[in-house]
């Protein structure tokens, strides 16, 4: 089925292409490959800075011409600067009003960064492939001394997709530069909530970036696309899902990885592991010998497949390994029969329990057998998930906490102490108070930061209502490894199956939205699990993108995906399975274990 374009918003492009005049493009200008349309309009020089005016917010910071092979800096290029892979142009642009304040203050901005990166004429696929960010996702796009690479959890950057893919690609520093002060600039200096970069992080900067990379393809090539594409993982997945439900219109399809939907919940969850220790262990935390031994063990024990060990979990939500009950993990002092350094007590396997089970208010956990923490939705005492058993655990229980869950903590307090201390800000700089919180204090952070979703611009991005999105044509694929460091898998399920009670059930959102479920995938593409030597099978990032192009420009709905691992030394024998649409599991029928012919999706 053809689909018309999306037009941007705003008409102030006119104003670009009737002052720019007959000014050609950088890159070849061989108007055949126009097919008839007017020639592009705006040349890849300064000349765009005063050329291109969307509106009266948006100014051009930056415009920049690279030939294939060129090193992609504005500086002194070192040995491992990217280089080019085809003639580019890159733009910044900067989006006020921004937020004003004292200089020196995170919570200072100009405006919303915006880098977009454009093919040459001749190159380009009349596709626009934008990317989301991860973590806070500041940025250098309002720098003018530094080329932000910016990276989507090492899987491509912009100048990446411009350079040999073909499609115009941006992204955003989604209203902020700050890069190591973490959610500082989300508090104003008198430490109450900065509800205007808020807003930017949360939608604005995502909107923005669509209306303005549209506009500026359309004033360079003197064509609108004929598709749009988002494609983001972690926050880039929680930006594609904003999207989804507050504009629907931007995008004509959307991949979303491992979605930090759920915002305040989950990240206040991840901080729930430091907390067990502190308060069960005395402040004293497991130690990476002793995470893997617990981890590789429940590994071993749910990881059968056809009577052979697969080395990672192919299906978690029914795995029930109890550390306590297993001798051969526990310490002679606690009754068990492990004389190594990484045995562990039954206090401590106990709060291994806790962390899998994830966040509850009291820090009580019920028996796996009896609950595993795989609900669809969290119940009684749960407050949100934890890791799977088998992930590697050492991201969120290791020896320090992840910086963002003291962050969102601190926030939702509106106290900067609790937080680590590069978290900075005029009232008090972060002083690791996190280290005091009881559950009862953990839990009542969870809540107040329920209670100001208003104020974080609905920073949480669960609306199940994605009607607009159905009604507009567009479709949404999203996927989540199974042995996410970071995010439990189980926030997606749940959203996911939250749009189906809302929408009519999951037959009825499959006809727009679609989700994969990837055994042992880690917060990226790559093995989550506490058993390195574990050969798991992952999609590609060019694989999980054509699903959506094919879903929007062909009109074949994705089905089973047969994935496949990467063949290395230590790992000669590819091994492969495959992925099925969710609620669908892959299913062993017979032949060998680690071949994706051997299962079917039921």
């Amino acid at each position: 089925m053809t689909r018309l374009p999306l037009l941007p918003r705003h008409a102030g492009w006119l104003l670009a292409v009737a002052v720019a005049g007959t000014l050609a493009g950088c890159g070849s200008d061989d108007d055949d490959n126009n097919n008839g349309t007017t020639p592009a309009a705006l040349a890849c020089n300064d000349t765009m800075k005063t050329a291109f005016v969307p509106d009266a917010n948006t100014s051009v910071l930056l415009v920049r011409s690279y030939k294939k092979g060129d090193a992609l800096t504005l500086g002194t290029a070192t040995a491992t600067t990217p280089t080019a892979a085809a003639d580019l142009c890159v733009v910044k642009l900067l989006v006020g009003p921004g937020n004003p304040g004292p200089a020196d203050a995170p919570s200072t901005s100009p405006g919303i960064g915006i880098e977009v990166w454009l093919p040459a004429p001749t190159a380009w696929n009349n596709r626009l492939h934008v990317l989301g960010g991860g973590g806070w996702q500041g940025g250098v796009h309002t720098s003018l001394t530094t080329l932000a690479g910016t990276s989507r959890n090492g899987l491509v950057t912009p100048a990446e997709v411009a350079g040999v893919e073909g499609a115009v690609s941006a992204t955003t520093d989604t209203g902020h530069a700050n890069t190591t002060n973490g959610g500082s600039f989300a508090m104003l200096p008198d430490g109450s909530i900065n509800t205007t970069l808020w807003n930017d992080f949360s939608q604005r900067s995502l909107h923005e970036m669509a209306v303005k990379t549209k506009a500026l393809t359309l004033a360079y090539y003197g064509r609108a696309q004929r598709y749009a594409y988002f494609d983001g993982f972690s926050t880039g997945g929680r930006q594609g899902h904003k999207l989804a439900q507050v504009y629907p219109e931007d995008y004509d399809g959307i991949l979303a990885g491992a979605p930090a939907f759920n915002w305040t919940r989950f990240i206040t969850g991840e901080l729930y592991p430091q907390v067990v220790q502190q308060r069960d262990l005395a402040g004293v935390n497991l130690t990476s010998a002793q995470l893997g031994l617990v981890s590789n063990a429940a590994i071993n024990a749910c990881d059968v497949v056809g009577g052979q060990h697969l080395g990672y979990i192919p299906d978690p939500t029914q795995c029930t390994y109890d550390p306590t009950k297993d001798l051969a993990v526990l310490c002679a002092a606690s009754g068990g029969t492990n004389a190594t350094a990484s045995c562990v007590s039954t206090v401590q396997a106990t709060a291994i329990n806790k962390i899998w089970y994830g966040q509850t208010n009291d820090g009580s956990v019920p028996i796996p057998a009896a609950d595993n923490g795989f609900a669809v939705s969290p119940t009684g005492n749960q407050r949100w998930y934890g890791l799977t058993r088998g992930t590697d655990l050492n991201a969120l229980a290791g020896a320090n906490p992840f910086p963002i869950s003291t962050d969102v903590v601190a926030l939702e307090s509106q106290d900067a102490t609790l937080a680590q201390p590069v978290f900075i800000n005029a009232k008090a700089n972060g002083a690791n108070r996190w280290r005091q919180l009881t559950y009862a204090d953990l839990a009542a952070a969870g809540d107040k930061g329920l209670a100001l979703q208003t104020s974080f611009a609905n920073i949480n991005t669960d609306n199940p209502d994605l009607s607009r999105l159905r009604d507009r044509g567009a479709k949404m694929v999203m996927y989540h490894g199974m042995a996410d460091v970071l995010i439990p898998p189980q926030g997606s399920i749940n959203y996911y199956n939250r749009v189906a009670t809302q929408m009519g059930g999951i037959p009825a959102i499959q006809n727009f939205y679609r989700f994969y479920l990837v055994p042992g995938m880690t917060h990226g593409l790559g093995n989550g699990t506490s058993n390195p030597a574990a050969v798991v099978p992952l999609p590609t990032a060019g694989q999980l993108y054509q699903l959506v192009t094919d879903w929007v420009e062909k009109g074949a709905a994705p089905g089973r995906l047969d994935i496949a691992s990467t063949v290395t030394t230590t790992a000669p024998v590819a091994s492969s399975r495959p992925l099925c649409v969710y609620p669908l599991k892959a299913t062993y029928t017979s032949g060998s274990v680690t071949a994706a012919a051997s299962y079917t999706c039921s």
